[in-house]
């Protein structure tokens, strides 16, 4: 039969029937090895193409008012417009002049004292109020 597709040109396909045990096993084998390499190509930019993104926002903004308790290095609270509100320092804190030139520490704890109108720049909301500026209302 094979011999005569071939002299005719025919193409020949084999039946299940005519593989032995042998070689119907090996071609189970090989079917699974191609359609495992095919669900792997397709699942595999899912898997590594994840990327896990978190958006943290952080709002800036500025209170002013005049200082009404101040602990260096702790908090400050401002009598506002509002009411008082109390702040806490952040890990570091620049103090600054209306003008933006920075004080030294001699002249912070000279002017920024109960009493005295300041402007804080702070980052957060509610009790979490962090503050980095202090901003002194003079030059």
């Amino acid at each position: 039969m094979w011999r005569q597709a071939l002299r005719l040109g025919r193409k020949v396909t084999r039946n299940k029937e005519d593989l032995s045990p042998q070689q119907h096993k090996e071609r189970e084998n090989n079917m699974r090895k191609m359609f495992l390499s095919i669900a792997l190509a397709v699942v595999a930019p899912f898997a590594w193409g994840q990327v896990s993104e978190t958006t943290t926002t952080t709002t800036t903004t500025e209170g002013n008012g005049t200082i009404t308790e101040y602990t260096p290095g702790s908090a400050i609270v401002l009598k506002e417009s509002s009411g008082p509100r109390r702040y806490r320092f952040g890990k570091t804190v620049t103090y600054v002049t209306r003008g933006g030139r920075v004080l030294d520490e001699e002249t912070v704890r000279t002017k920024i004292k109960v009493g005295v109108p300041v402007r804080v720049h702070y980052a957060g909301t509610g009790d979490s109020m962090l503050v980095d500026r202090v901003i002194l209302d003079e030059d």
